[in-house]
């Protein structure tokens, strides 16, 4: 069996989930779509690491490579439609507000389509973003005009128009939690950087280990089920009753601090992505 991580980059966080799988007797490598496609067979197992592309205006290609392999009888982990789910904002606030999980109330904004006046104050993100950019607070209606002129310019607002959400108040931290195969593995608090709202590393903030509460453990977990993903990060920001889910993130970046009583978070990521591929083959060789 081989275990082949599907992604465009070679990130620290993809060579070490390699790397963990290659230290349990697994061979491993980190490989772009085609290059997967074209050497795996029948029982090995591709975990799906598609990040959203540096222009915010959809996923990174590699999709139909992934349903290939799927026909083709290998085990795909975060599949197409659950790396969708997580990388599409609107798509994870409908499976969320599905799933009856706290998420900021979001409303689409789109050239030439009509919408609900969104109540402010209000963040507005690209449909999909990563690593905080274009990402803007605004308190009133004169802050939100500009923000709009502002991404009107901008090609991913023309492909896929923006996201106005709900403002949770910032309290200057979020929290961190990776799910991988149904069980949280690793856990961070992100930091936002002195007079930064966001707590985005990419933006000057930092984290740190946490050890996540039972709550935050629970939501992470329905999170990562309700879009159907193998490996993800759930990013749950703070309020005075618990917590609100605010991002998935279907090509989560995490790093050795995240690991929780003590283990390697990358090696019991691998053990719990190879026990769900397992049983995913048995439940497939049962139903044939």
């Amino acid at each position: 069996m081989r275990f082949v991580v599907v992604a465009h980059r070679c990130t620290e966080t993809n060579e070490a989930l390699a790397a963990a799988a290659e230290a349990l007797g697994v061979a491993a490598a980190v490989l772009p779509p085609r290059d997967a496609l074209r050497i795996l067979e029948p029982g090995d197992v591709a975990l799906g690491r598609l990040d959203v592309r540096e222009g915010l205006d959809g996923i990174e290609s590699g999709t139909q490579e992934l349903e290939r392999m799927t026909v083709a009888g290998v085990e795909v982990l975060n599949r197409p439609t659950a790396l969708v789910a997580a990388h599409d904002k609107l798509l994870t606030a409908r499976a969320l507000r599905l799933a009856g999980l706290p998420h900021p109330h979001t409303w689409l904004i789109a050239e030439g389509m009509p919408a609900p006046a969104p109540e402010l104050p209000l963040v507005l993100k690209p449909r999909f973003g990563s690593w905080g950019r274009d990402v803007v607070l605004c308190r009133t209606a004169a802050e939100l005009d500009e923000a709009l002129e502002n991404a009107a310019l901008l090609g991913w607002f023309r492909e896929h128009g923006a996201l106005a959400q709900e403002l949770v108040q910032p309290l200057g931290w979020d929290l961190r939690v990776v799910v991988a195969g149904g069980r949280v593995v690793g856990a961070a608090r992100r930091i936002a950087a002195p007079g930064e709202w966001r707590t985005n590393v990419a933006l000057g903030g930092r984290s740190e280990p946490v050890a996540p509460p039972p709550l935050a453990r629970a939501l992470a977990l329905s999170a990562a089920a309700a879009i159907r993903g193998d490996l993800v990060g759930v990013d749950l920001m703070p309020t005075r009753s618990g917590y609100v889910i605010s991002e998935v993130n279907g090509a989560v970046d995490f790093h050795p601090y995240y690991a929780l009583d003590f283990e390697d978070v990358f090696a019991e990521a691998i053990l719990e992505l190879l026990r769900t591929a397992h049983d995913r083959r048995a439940l497939e060789l049962v139903g044939a």
